[in-house]
């Protein structure tokens, strides 16, 4: 009988992927597709969750197929999954009533404000530790439901369900048997209360999301289900679920308080453990639990970046100074610096610790002896620089500088980028032997789950490290170029405050 096995499905904002790891956390099969994006409107991003269910179930067929070991050594499932994407579907079919309206969307900024402009944000900040922002569920689940024709009468009589990808994914793998979510992903809805551990009423009652429309909420390990025998050949347990970057800091083993890791990609996002400790930024981070295992809670402060990697991609299908990512390591060696060019990549506004969800994507200091070089070196700097605010807003808060930061996702291959983080934030900067951690901590959870490891210090002992970047950049030159930055930023956000 072959040795135990863990799939991961890591469903991503531009892909979804199925990794299958052994219990050294050793990749076996690996499979991953892209999905189209949909963009409606200025500032609107859609997903198509039919496509997002295919590519899942494909993946994960394929990554078993790829692994030599059968699906008969799968001994369980984790999730991970891009977070605060809203889908609202059918309970009697299944089916979606609406594209899901994703992360990035920018859509309900107008509501965001009234609600701002009504006080409530305090209270929010209070109760679900998050600020007032398009980026977050409730105002999404509240525009779907106002604007599909009797959507809000049918959730209130409980016909609807609601759940960010993982919960949809989990109703569609154990056959409609199965309507919950994880801690992580619930929190980041603006209707968890991460306090008391619980959907809040007075916040459902603000955003108007009737209760009826909401999961259960289970530890990140923790017994969801089993899949539907006919999609695999066999019922599999799903054992472990976790938000895309909750499950990435779990996959890099950031177990003590103090630790942090950045992943970079659609978007790059910072997670420092806090402990047990629910800290209040007073910087504009977010409070989130990082994870939850036998019922206690671990939190995180964290910084959310709108846009990393898609400011890569944009220079590939967007405007065509590149045909592939990798590129770009060698154009940003190849000049000698950035030629006074800054990109201020706010395609769909300005994250933490900014949060202006009208600023739009920006480039300054352009002559006419700026090349295409200098435009893929300054969308990498940009990825440093908005590291470095998160960090920065993070020691204001009152947390100590992480003596390293762990880095992983897919721009994190690129050693360029990852000497200039080190260099702006003046610490090391460790990459793991698997860029994959997302998908990593879907498994460990899932491993957790039915005792396949049996604690965090048996996980810490699987994490090796790839390469580490230490700082070298002069002072002088590293406080040049943050100016540089700095008044790029300001240019971007002041002439986002101008009337159109």
């Amino acid at each position: 009988m072959s040795a135990p096995t863990i799939l991961a499905i890591d469903q991503g904002t531009t892909s979804t992927r199925a990794i299958l790891f052994d219990r050294t956390a050793r990749r076996l099969g690996d499979a991953q597709r892209e999905f189209p994006q949909h963009y409606p409107a200025s500032g609107w991003v859609e997903h198509d969750a039919e496509d997002i269910w295919r590519d899942v179930v494909t993946t994960a067929r394929d990554a078993i197929a790829g692994s030599g070991e059968g699906v008969e050594s799968v001994a369980a499932i984790g999730i991970t999954n891009q977070r605060e994407t809203t889908i609202i579907w059918d309970r009697a079919t299944g089916a979606p009533i609406h594209r899901a309206i994703v992360w990035q969307d920018r859509r309900t900024a107008d509501l965001c404000q009234q609600l701002k402009a009504d006080g409530f944000e305090e209270e929010v900040r209070e109760r679900a530790g998050l600020l007032i922002d398009p980026y977050f569920s409730a105002t999404k689940i509240a525009w779907i439901l106002d604007h599909v024709g009797g959507a809000r009468a049918r959730a209130e009589r409980g016909e609807l369900a609601f759940g960010t990808v993982d919960s949809f994914l989990l109703w569609r793998l154990t056959g409609g048997r199965v309507h919950a979510t994880d801690v992580t992903n619930a929190s980041r809805t603006s209707l968890w209360n991460i306090r008391e551990g619980r959907w809040d009423e007075e916040l459902c009652r603000a955003f108007s999301v009737p209760m009826a429309l909401l999961p259960e909420v289970h530890d990140n390990a923790h017994h969801y289900g089993t899949t539907d025998p006919a999609l695999f050949g066999k019922a599999i347990p799903i054992s472990g679920i976790a938000g895309d970057q909750q499950a990435a800091l779990f996959g890099q083993a950031c177990f003590a308080s103090g630790m942090a890791k950045a992943t970079y990609g659609t978007g790059c996002f910072m997670l420092l453990n806090t402990g047990e400790a629910a800290l209040r930024s007073q910087h504009r981070l977010l409070t989130t639990p990082a994870y939850r295992l036998g019922g206690r809670t671990t939190f995180a402060l964290e910084g959310s970046i709108f846009v990393a990697g898609a400011a890569i991609k944009w220079l590939r299908d967007g405007i065509g100074v590149i045909t592939h990512a990798s590129q770009t390591n060698d154009m940003a060696t190849r000049v000698a610096d950035n030629h006074g060019v800054y990109m201020v990549p706010a395609f769909v506004g300005l994250g933490a610790p900014h949060w202006d969800p009208e600023a739009r994507g920006a480039i300054f200091g352009l002559t006419l002896g700026a090349t295409q070089a200098h435009l893929a070196r300054a969308a990498l700097e940009a990825v440093g620089f908005q590291t470095l605010d998160l960090l920065t807003a993070m020691m204001k808060d009152g947390a100590a500088a992480p003596a390293k930061l762990r880095v992983d996702g897919g721009m994190a291959a690129n050693d360029w980028l990852c000497q200039f983080i080190a260099d702006l934030i003046d610490a090391p900067v460790e990459r793991p032997d698997d860029l994959e951690t997302t998908a990593r901590g879907a498994a460990f959870h899932a491993g957790l789950g039915i005792g396949l490891w049996t604690d965090l210090d048996e996980l810490s002992a699987l994490w090796k490290r790839q390469a580490c970047f230490e700082p070298a950049m002069p002072v002088q030159r590293r406080e040049s170029l943050v100016a540089g930055w700095a008044d790029a930023l300001r240019r971007t956000i002041s002439a986002s405050a101008q009337p159109a």
